[in-house]
């Protein structure tokens, strides 16, 4: 026997219970997607401020933070100019708020939901943030002037996307990333760096990442050597891996660079693109430490700032020997 009808005021009072359940819902799943996407404030996240003194800043979490650092490493290992990141950055913004994710509309996939089925690749390639990166820039370059274009329609002449206006609301947080991830902008990128439940730790996994977003050989013009024991003697770059030196501790990779080994970008930014990089990834691969330009961030300080360090370039081009150059190493300390 089926039940008798509510009457009309339970059916009514029921009815406003649902609309109020479905309401609650949808600010819960508002306030899942804001933490997700950068608006959220706790647990273990990273922190951008503008090197403007602007007020500008932008919070995020540690895996956005390292799906972002290697968007700026793809641009800038093809020599594109800081627009172009700047370009990428909003794009992956829009389309998976800087999250490697495995689902989209139809086929899509990754940081920039790129179709298989459009030729962008397979499943697995696309699902390489270093791939999907490289890939995205390789069509921006074929849009003529694209750095003159406003960068909604240079991000659309790409994508082709169904909501072409979407990605210029991302233009200012793209920006102030692109400056700390490039390295025009100085000591502005800060994790909480707690380890993330990962296997990757140690300096190896440090120069495997590095590898990977830098390529085998983009660091190989700075002169590094790699030297894999505790004290060791440095020696030549192994498969044309990224060049690196293991430290007295056998936990620190040293990454010098130079201005007259890079030519096509000043030695500096090439050196604060790595520290930021270092930080952006220290909850993955368990960095400790980052030393640069007489600064050093460490994990779980709580200063959210990068800190004065003695003895080391104070910041002024020369180095703490007081040798004018342009050359300082990049420190990336591994927890033990």
């Amino acid at each position: 026997m089926s039940e008798p009808p509510l009457p009309s005021k339970r059916r009514g009072r029921f009815f406003r219970f649902g609309a109020a359940s479905v309401v609650l819902l949808g600010v819960a799943g508002y306030l899942v997607v804001r933490y997700d996407t950068g608006g959220g404030t706790s647990g273990p996240g990273c922190r951008v401020v503008s090197g403007k003194d602007d007020g500008a800043t932008y919070e995020f979490t540690p895996e956005q933070a390292g799906n972002a650092a290697t968007i700026a490493a793809a641009g800038t290992v093809r020599d594109l100019p800081e627009r172009a990141v700047t370009i990428a950055l909003a794009t992956a913004l829009q389309e998976s708020a800087l999250r490697n994710i495995d689902y989209g509309d139809r086929d899509s996939l990754g940081l920039f939901q790129q179709r298989p089925s459009q030729g962008w690749g397979t499943p697995e390639e696309i699902m390489d943030p270093a791939y999907s990166a490289g890939k995205f820039y390789d069509g921006l370059k074929e849009v003529p002037g694209y750095t003159r274009l406003p960068l909604t329609v240079a991000a659309q002449r790409v994508q082709l996307s169904g909501f072409p206006q979407a990605y210029a609301k991302h233009e200012p947080d793209a920006t102030l990333l692109a400056a700390a991830l490039t390295g025009s902008s100085e000591a502005t990128l800060t994790c909480a760096g707690r380890p993330a439940a990962t296997r990757a730790a140690g300096t190896d996994a440090v120069r495997d990442a590095l590898a990977r977003d830098f390529g085998r050989d983009a660091l190989k013009p700075a002169g590094a050597a790699v030297g894999d024991a505790a004290g060791s003697a440095p020696s030549a770059p192994r498969n044309g891996g990224a060049g690196s030196h293991a430290g007295s501790d056998g936990r620190t990779v040293t990454l010098p660079v130079s201005t007259e080994a890079n030519p096509g970008r000043k030695a500096r930014a090439q050196g604060w693109q790595l520290a930021h990089w270092a930080v952006a990834n220290a909850s993955e691969l368990h960095i400790e430490r980052v030393a640069y330009a007489g600064r050093e961030w460490t994990a779980g300080d709580g200063s959210g700032r990068w800190t004065p360090v003695d003895g080391e370039d104070r910041g002024d081009g020369k180095n703490s020997a007081g040798a004018d150059g342009g050359a300082d190493a990049v420190r990336i300390t591994a927890a033990p």
